[in-house]
């Protein structure tokens, strides 16, 4: 069979969904390495072809979309579906229904898993499930050799007028079997990441999901659509899979032989602990990578700041969320502000340029009080990058279901509805309102963006006219949407 799998243009009106960290609309492009997982593991298998088609990355509209369509002949469109992109998906799926009557549509990530009845319109739709390496090519297998639905884990379709929930499959326990993902889809693109002075970028992952219990926490599209699979089957978090160094090696090399050289880490969290951290920095820096990760402030020790530090690390995106000590006890995050500024200090002493995530809005303490003295500390700590976001309860997460039974969803239906925590909330928390966090929001990106500390910081990192014009593109989106 052959399975291309589509991103498709925007088609109802609004910006394309980055479907990697799943919760915001495009700033700047990625490669979603998760969906070319699939696609390698859909061509290692030697039964099907797989082919990809990216309609937001070429900008292409609605007619392109269509054109496509009447001259392709896959015989499964998949989609990597995230919950911002779910209306659009949908969409998309009546324009191939239309134009190619006996294809099938497979549906992934968290937007499908936990959107499946919804999604489940037409019986040529079928979502997968959780994590969707092996569940895609057993869905796959059965329509190539005509074999029932039913036998296949990780499913959910339709059978006539009824919806059908197969048992879930069980978790990858050895990602080293997983191939990498397939790169060579995309060779000809050129991805950028602002906070990379790379020529050619990629983003790689080295382990899956993460075991600490943040109340309000999904940090990517693939550790989302775990952990809904995992959580409505045993009520917690799934458990974390770590790839071996050994491997990692493997596809950093490949990844330098192809041209690369930057990557992005997409990992919830990449530094486990010293010894496979100090590792994989001695491989990012005898491959001449510069490189990027997300950590924990508590994973910062000395010897791993100054490993970062002269590997090429050009960022540590760190979960920093609040500095008030109540609201970090209360969200779980399971550290304190003085660790917080230990942490930056040990990055700043090795020359490792920091970047501090900050939620509003992520307990209901806060108050225009704590948002602002978390604001104002993050813009003391001098650090190269703050990023602002606005919570969104996400359900699958604790802090969706105290949200729901306090009644401070502001939406029509008092339900979740997607979100872009970047630009909107759609919380009224007992002592700050959904507005306060707009304005908070808005009010600190200008003031912080627009700043001569930011601008001066940030005009040597750009050596080109191609990397300014990322640049200003990805600040106007930042700004103004």
């Amino acid at each position: 069979m052959k399975v291309t799998f589509l991103t498709p243009p925007t088609l109802v009106g609004k910006r394309p969904a980055e479907r990697t960290a799943g919760c915001t609309h495009v700033v700047y492009l990625a490669p979603n390495i998760y969906e070319l997982t699939v696609a390698a593991v859909v061509e290692q298998s030697g039964r099907h072809t797989a082919a990809v088609a990216d309609f937001v990355y070429h900008r292409q509209k609605p007619n392109h979309f269509d054109r496509f369509l009447t001259t392709d002949d896959s015989d499964v469109y998949a989609i990597w579906m995230v919950n911002l992109s779910v209306e659009n998906d949908l969409a998309a799926c009546e324009r191939i229904h239309a134009m190619r009557p006996a294809a099938r549509v497979m549906l992934m990530g968290p937007g499908a898993t936990h959107y499946a009845e919804r999604c489940l319109t037409d019986a040529r739709v079928i979502v997968v499930r959780g994590e969707p390496e092996l569940t895609a090519l057993a869905l796959l297998d059965a329509l190539a050799g005509n074999s029932p639905l039913a036998g296949v884990e990780g499913l959910s379709w339709r059978d006539g007028d009824n919806i059908r929930h197969n048992p879930s499959r069980a978790l990858i326990s050895n990602l080293d079997t997983l191939p990498f993902p397939a790169r060579h889809f995309i060779s000809d693109r050129s991805y950028y990441n602002p906070k990379l002075n790379a020529r050619r970028y990629t983003t790689a992952v080295t382990s899956r999901n993460c075991p600490y219990g943040c109340i309000y926490c999904v940090p990517s599209s693939l550790t989302f659509a775990r952990e809904i699979e995992h959580r409505r089957l045993h009520g917690r978090k799934p458990p974390v899979a770590l790839r071996s160094v050994e491997n990692v090696e493997q596809e950093l090399t490949l990844i330098r032989q192809m041209g690369y050289d930057g990557v992005g880490f997409m990992d919830d969290n990449f530094i486990w602990n010293e010894t496979r951290t100090l590792a994989l920095c001695d491989i990012l820096r005898r491959l001449g990578l510069v490189w990027g990760c997300q950590a924990r402030v508590d994973a910062i020790t000395e010897p791993i700041a100054r490993a970062l530090g002269r590997s090429g690390c050009q960022y540590v995106d760190l979960g920093v969320e609040s500095f008030n000590d109540e609201i970090l006890r209360y969200i779980g995050k399971g550290i304190t502000s003085d660790q917080i500024t230990r942490a930056i200090n040990l990055l700043k002493q090795y020359h490792v340029p920091v970047k501090l995530n900050i939620l509003i809005g992520c307990s209901p303490l806060e108050t225009p009080q704590t948002v602002a003295d978390t604001l104002r500390r993050a813009k003391q700590a001098d650090v190269d990058q703050v990023m602002f976001n606005i919570v969104s309860p996400f359900p699958g997460t604790e802090y969706y279901e105290i949200c729901r039974k306090n009644g401070w969803l502001a939406t029509p239906t008092g339900e979740y509805q997607p979100s872009d925590v970047q630009r909107q909330s759609i919380l009224n928390l007992p002592h700050l309102s959904a507005r306060q966090m707009e304005q908070a929001l808005r009010r600190n990106n200008f003031s912080y963006f627009l700043s001569w500390a930011f601008v001066k910081r940030h005009a040597g990192r750009f050596s080109t006219p191609a990397q300014w014009g990322h640049a200003l593109r990805a600040l106007r989106v930042k700004l103004f949407g």
